[in-house]
């Protein structure tokens, strides 16, 4: 039966949740997730557990934030002026927002709060500081080879 090494294509099913057994994301409700392993295309800590697996395996995965998406840079938090941001827009803490740079790169904000005065916005990755645990299935396997 042929395993799981760097440099081959798999398809998962996964349940991403945090510590407190809460979801933040699946894949059972739609098509797998498809990627080469070793490739940086999804989180190392996830990635690093695939080799070794085989077809209809199954197991749960313990991602420390620093294998996931990592700590959360106060850097990235700033205070923006509320006429800055279009009325039109609602703003609500926990809300996300996206901003385009004049490079045409696509930012993506969370709200964490709001007064009349200015907005605090954090660039941070959702799920910065968070350690996560995944459910993972082997769906297929195409070897590198």
């Amino acid at each position: 039966m042929s395993t799981v090494k760097t440099g081959d294509t798999v398809t998962i099913h996964y349940t991403g949740t945090l510590k407190d057994g809460s979801v933040f994301d699946s894949s059972r409700e739609r098509d797998p997730l498809e990627f080469t392993v070793g490739s940086g295309q999804i989180i190392t800590g996830l990635d690093a557990a695939l080799p070794g697996m085989a077809v209809g395996d199954e197991k749960t995965v313990q991602v420390p934030c620093a294998d996931a998406y990592g700590a959360a840079d106060p850097e990235r938090v700033q205070d923006v002026p509320r006429e800055e941001i279009p009325a039109h827009i609602e703003l609500q803490p926990g809300g996300q927002l996206q901003a385009q740079t004049p490079d045409g790169q696509v930012l993506q904000f969370t709200v964490r709060e709001v007064s009349e005065e200015s907005v605090k916005l954090d660039a941070n990755h959702p799920l910065a500081d968070q350690d996560l645990v995944f459910d993972i299935e082997l769906v297929s396997l195409r070897s590198a080879d």
